[in-house]
C-alpha cells in the first residue's frame, strides 16, 4: 500500500489540477461559452484577433477574459512563488513562424489540443482522429529532438522585456471591461455566431486566473505530456491530460448535458451526442482534422510547449513564449483573411496548401538547427 501512494504522491496535485480544469472547463460551456469550447486557447486567441480589427470574420470577434487569466495567473503564481524570470532570444523568428503554424493547423482542425480534450469529453468522436494527428505530429517532434534539434538558450533579460506580455494582458483587459460597459467603436463584437457566445466577464476571468495559477504550479502541458511519456516514459504530465478528460466527461453528465434538452445556454439548446455528426463548431473530415493536428502537434513541440503552457510561462516574464503568442495571433489572422481556417462546413479553400507549407517549413527547421556536439 506504501509503495501505491509514494507512486501516485508526486502526481496528485497533477491529477486534481487537470480534473479541476476538466470540470471549469465544461462549465463555461453552461454558463455561455460555444458548445465544447470552454477553454480553447487557439479559438479564444482567433476571437481576440478578431476583436481588435486583425481580421474580418465577424462570426468570431470577442475578447475572451479566460486568455488574459492564463497569463496573469500564471504571473501571480510565479511572483508568490519567486519563479519570475525574464528570459528570452532563444530563436524569436522562428518561434513565431512555428506559433503561426501551429494556429493554422488548430484552425483547420478546429481548436488546439485543449479544446480536443474538451471535444473528447464532450461526445465528439472526430476529436479522436485529432488526438492520432496531433500524437503523430508530437512523435515527428520527438524524432527531431533526439536527433539534435534545438532552438538555442534563453538568456537572462531586463525586467521591463519580461514584463511586455503581462502589460498587453492587462491592456487587453481593459479593453474588455470597457466594451463590456461603454461599446468602444474601436473593439469588434460579434453579433452572431461562436464570438457571440459568452459567459460573464468576471466568471471567465477568475476561472483564467484560477487554471493560470494552477498550470504554473503542476506545470501541466497538453503537448509535454505526450511528449515526456514519448522521451523519457513519464507519464506525470500525461495523469493531468487524463484528468482533464474525466473531469470534462463527468461533469457533463452531471449537469445533463447529454441528456435530451439538457444544455441551454443563451436561449441556444445543445445537446452533446457521442459520434462523429451534428458536433458543436466541428467538421468530420477525418484526413484534415489528422492532418491538422500533426501540423500543430509538430509546431508546439518544435517550439516547447502547448499554447496554454505558452501563456503561463510568459506570465514568468519569459519573452520567447510572447514571441510565439505574437505568431499565434498572426497565424490566426492570416488563417481567416486568406480562407485558411476550417468551418462546420469543412476545411477552407487554401487550407491544403497552407497546412503542407506548414509541415515543410517545421519539418525543413527541425531537420537543419540541429545543436552540434
Amino acid at each position: 500500500m506504501n509503495a501505491i501512494i509514494e507512486y501516485f504522491k508526486p502526481k496528485m496535485w497533477v491529477i486534481l489540477g487537470g480534473l479541476t480544469f476538466g470540470v471549469l472547463g465544461a462549465l463555461l460551456v453552461n454558463w455561455g461559452n460555444p458548445g465544447n469550447m470552454g477553454t480553447c486557447v487557439a479559438c479564444f486567441v482567433r476571437d481576440i484577433t478578431g476583436a481588435l480589427g486583425l481580421h474580418q470574420a465577424g462570426v468570431v470577434q470577442y475578447i475572451r477574459p479566460e486568455i488574459i487569466g492564463f497569463g496573469l495567473g500564471g504571473l501571480v503564481a510565479a511572483l508568490l512563488f519567486r519563479e519570475w524570470r525574464p528570459r528570452g532570444g532563444s530563436s524569436p523568428l522562428i518561434r513565431f513562424f512555428l506559433g503561426a503554424f501551429a494556429m493554422i493547423g488548430a484552425l483547420v482542425f478546429l481548436g488546439c489540443p485543449v479544446r480536443l480534450l474538451l471535444r473528447l469529453g464532450g461526445g465528439d468522436l472526430n476529436a479522436i482522429v485529432g488526438l492520432v494527428g496531433l500524437v503523430f505530429g508530437i512523435a515527428i517532434g520527438v524524432i527531431l529532438l533526439r536527433r539534435g534539434f534545438s532552438l538555442g538558450r534563453a538568456n537572462p533579460m531586463h525586467p521591463m522585456v519580461g514584463a511586455i506580455m503581462p502589460l498587453i494582458l492587462v491592456g487587453l483587459l481593459v479593453f474588455a471591461i470597457f466594451e463590456t460597459t461603454q461599446d468602444l467603436a474601436v473593439i469588434n463584437t460579434s453579433e452572431s455566431g461562436p464570438g457571440a457566445l459568452y459567459a460573464p466577464l468576471a466568471v471567465s476571468l477568475v476561472v483564467g486566473l484560477a487554471v493560470g495559477f494552477i498550470f504554473q504550479r503542476t506545470r501541466i502541458c497538453t503537448v509535454g505530456g505526450w511528449r515526456d511519456l514519448m522521451l523519457t516514459r513519464s507519464t506525470h504530465l500525461l495523469s493531468g491530460l487524463i484528468a482533464i478528460v474525466i473531469g470534462v466527461l463527468i461533469t457533463n453528465y452531471v449537469v445533463g448535458n447529454f441528456a435530451e434538452g439538457g444544455l441551454v445556454v443563451s436561449g441556444r439548446d445543445i445537446v452533446y451526442n457521442w459520434g462523429f455528426e451534428n458536433q458543436p463548431v466541428a467538421h468530420n473530415d477525418g484526413l484534415w482534422n489528422f492532418l491538422g493536428m500533426a501540423l500543430a502537434g509538430l509546431a508546439f513541440t518544435l517550439a516547447g510547449a502547448c499554447p496554454l503552457r505558452n501563456f503561463i510561462i510568459s506570465g514568468e516574464g519569459d519573452t520567447d513564449a510572447g514571441v510565439f503568442i505574437l505568431g499565434l495571433v498572426a497565424g490566426a489572422a492570416f488563417a481567416h483573411n486568406f480562407a485558411i481556417a476550417a468551418s462546420p462546413n469543412g476545411i477552407g479553400t487554401n487550407s491544403v496548401v497552407a497546412v503542407f507549407v506548414g509541415l515543410a517549413f517545421c519539418l525543413t527547421v527541425g531537420l537543419l538547427m540541429r545543436q552540434k556536439a
